[in-house]
């Protein structure tokens, strides 16, 4: 099962994704099959069809979240990483230069 978190979208550098969820296919099934297990058993004649429902209603749902992949998040959260320490260098940088002497 893929990690989803949602994370705010300013100021994020998201590389470009489908509009699509990117979200296992196995993991929606099981999930609606297990909501079609659920039904009582007097409904089980329409079970397939419930199954059916319950995967597109998930998937409908799931496309509206505004969420990424854990591989995205952790993606950017390297490229946050890497920003922050790039302008703490050019800081570092900046400061010795103010405290060389004038020529």
């Amino acid at each position: 099962m893929h990690c989803l978190t949602q994370v705010p979208r300013a100021g994020m550098l998201l590389p470009a994704r489908s509009t699509a969820l990117a979200f296992d296919p196995k993991s929606l099934e099981e999930l609606a099959r297990k909501l079609a297990d659920a039904v009582p058993p007097g409904l089980s004649a329409l079970r397939d069809d419930l199954e059916r429902n319950f995967h597109a209603v998930l998937q409908s749902g799931l496309a509206r979240l505004d969420l990424v992949t854990r591989q995205e998040f952790d993606i950017q959260a390297a490229v946050l990483r890497r920003s922050r320490e790039r302008l703490e260098e050019l800081e570092r940088r900046i400061a010795a230069l103010e405290k060389a002497p004038q020529k």
